[in-house]
């Protein structure tokens, strides 16, 4: 039997041990161990087909008829940003925000993170009147407003624009680190792990593969010899042999 656990303690931490996920008879995601301590920012590579976003969805309880073993333990609040914004196009931006929350104040916290995000005065649009990047933006102040102990972000910016990602990178670091949830993400993107993450692992074949720290100073430059070290390095681990600085 397998178990997904919300605890009261150390609030933001995640714990795998030996926990395995399956489909159908096949392994995706095999006996892994992993702790995660509260407030560190996590990326998670891997080709595709490696599991990754499978093990998002289990931390985050989805995926129920899943055929699953050990344990995966997420303490604290959770909030997930998918690849699309996912919201409601009979809805105004505000209205997404806030939707399944009854306390007085929600209004006002949401506005306030559409100011932070940018959106200010899009409170009462309606999403369709939104570019892609815009509507990310509403999501990731969708996710921030439910006050996440632990933020689990699937490719979130895998659909933008170069421009609108790399305002998105600095958008999501600056918001992350105001707020301190512990942030896992999953991306094929090697850059933008190393520009974001305090830890990256490399999932393959259904195992943590590799384990970096990434102590680099924020904002990070792609020319510190420790980031072309560890970008070659990761490359290599998903099948690029050469390294483009």
């Amino acid at each position: 039997m397998s178990a997904l656990q919300t605890l009261p303690s150390q609030l933001g931490s995640v714990q795998l041990s030996g926990f395995s996920r399956g489909f159908q008879g096949n392994n995706v995601l095999d006996a892994i161990d992993l702790d995660i301590p509260s407030g560190q920012f996590v990326a998670l590579l891997g080709e595709s087909g490696c599991g990754k976003t499978t093990l998002l969805r289990a931390l985050a309880g989805l995926d129920a008829h899943a055929q699953s073993a050990g344990v995966a333990r997420v303490q604290g609040n959770v909030s997930v940003l998918f690849q699309d914004s996912r919201l409601l196009p009979w809805l105004s931006v505000i209205d997404n925000l806030t939707l399944g929350l009854t306390h007085e104040q929600a209004t006002a916290a949401a506005q306030a993170l559409l100011n932070d995000v940018g959106l200010g005065d899009k409170a009462q649009a309606w999403p369709a009147t939104l570019s892609g990047g815009q509507k990310q933006r509403a999501a990731l102040a969708r996710s921030l407003l439910r006050e996440p102990h632990v933020l689990l972000a699937d490719e979130p910016f895998g659909a933008l624009d170069a421009l609108t990602r790399m305002r998105m990178h600095l958008l999501l670091r600056r918001l992350v680190e105001r707020v301190r949830p512990t942030v896992i993400l999953v991306t094929h993107d090697v850059d933008e792990s190393l520009l974001l993450a305090d830890r990256i692992l490399v999932l393959k074949d259904g195992k943590i593969a590799q384990d970096h720290a990434l102590d680099l100073p924020h904002p990070r430059r792609s020319d510190h010899p420790a980031f072309m070290q560890l970008r070659s390095t990761l490359l290599g681990s998903l099948g690029v042999e050469t390294a483009i600085t």
